[in-house]
């Protein structure tokens, strides 16, 4: 009997193909746009796709994989695949929920740190020989005490605000409705609001229609002249045209971003700007968690055939 047939979609690893082919025939290939040089017949029998990437997987791509039942995604945010198409085709479609929320959160923080003790501009004087020549760099900022805001307060903004109540913040946040927090903790019906009350606004939305540009130009001019902005989720959800005049004013005093509007290639007026800390979209960027999203992206491949529940569906 032939192995159900896989695509995986994503600069997948050999040691991930290998872990696939447990159970399927793998057809790997770096893009959803190399589809048509599949031959026809071996295309139409595919059944599920393994997909990592940020490219839009629409109801065109759907209907050139007829047999199609599964897409199973590698990361938690899904928003470049069409989930309404999907449905309407029958087609399932998981995530990796929940197993990169540490990392995310981890990084949220750090690069919150990084920015406000100034440690990449510190190594970088040590380095140079500054040190010894002329000592002790400038001051930086205290980064414990302040007010945090958390812009969505689902799994990772949860984790990032427990993590920042441990700096001793006081934590504000905002979403759809006031959630179960720990005392004290202080929900804003409107973006603006948080906004106009937090020294560090850390925004961890899901991407997606809903959320884009929801970090507007009306919430940037409602933060503190002396606040910082961090994003760990889509780039999507910032204006990043106001986030860029923002920082080249100083109309706020910095930023801390591991995700834009486009990537890889970022807008250059990032890269002339010295109030900002920028990373390579990296939150789950670990050897653990990547191992732990690929194992939940197989899981639910394995379950979908198996005829159990999935553990992550999407819809």
């Amino acid at each position: 009997m032939a192995l159900p047939l896989l695509l995986a979609v994503g600069t997948y690893g050999s040691a991930d193909i290998t872990d696939m082919q447990v159970g399927f025939d793998v057809i790997a290939m770096p893009s959803l746009a190399d589809l048509p040089s599949i031959d026809a017949a071996r295309r139409a029998a595919i059944k599920a796709v393994a997909y990592k990437g940020h490219k839009a997987f629409g109801g065109a791509e759907m209907d050139a994989l007829p047999s199609l039942e599964i897409i199973a995604n590698y990361g938690v945010g899904y928003d470049a695949i069409d989930v309404v198409a999907a449905s309407a085709r029958g087609v399932r479609v998981t995530n990796t929920l929940d197993v990169l929320n540490d990392d995310v959160a981890d990084l949220a923080v750090g690069m919150l740190l990084s920015f406000n003790r100034n440690m990449v501009a510190n190594a970088e004087w040590l380095a140079r020989g500054d040190w010894t020549t002329k000592g002790d760099p400038p001051l930086a900022r205290k980064f414990s005490g302040g007010r945090a805001g958390i812009m969505g307060l689902g799994r990772i903004g949860r984790e990032i605000a427990d993590r920042l109540a441990a700096f001793k913040m006081e934590i504000h946040y905002h979403s759809r409705s006031a959630k179960n927090t720990p005392e004290g903790w202080v929900w804003h019906a409107t973006p603006q609001a948080l906004a106009a009350h937090c020294d560090y606004l850390v925004v961890a939305l899901v991407g997606g229609t809903e959320t884009q540009g929801y970090v507007s130009r009306d919430v940037i001019a409602a933060m503190a002249p002396d606040a910082v902005i961090a994003n760990i989720s889509r780039g999507s959800t910032i204006d990043e045209q106001a986030l860029l005049e923002a920082l080249g004013t100083g109309r706020i005093r910095g930023a801390a971003l591991d995700v834009f509007s486009r990537e890889p290639q970022l807008d250059p007026r990032f890269m002339g700007l010295a109030n900002v800390f920028l990373q390579p979209h990296q939150g789950s960027a670990t050897i653990e968690t990547r191992k732990a999203m690929a194992a939940l992206q197989r899981a639910n491949i394995h379950a979908h055939f198996a005829g159990t529940a999935l553990a992550t569906p999407v819809n």
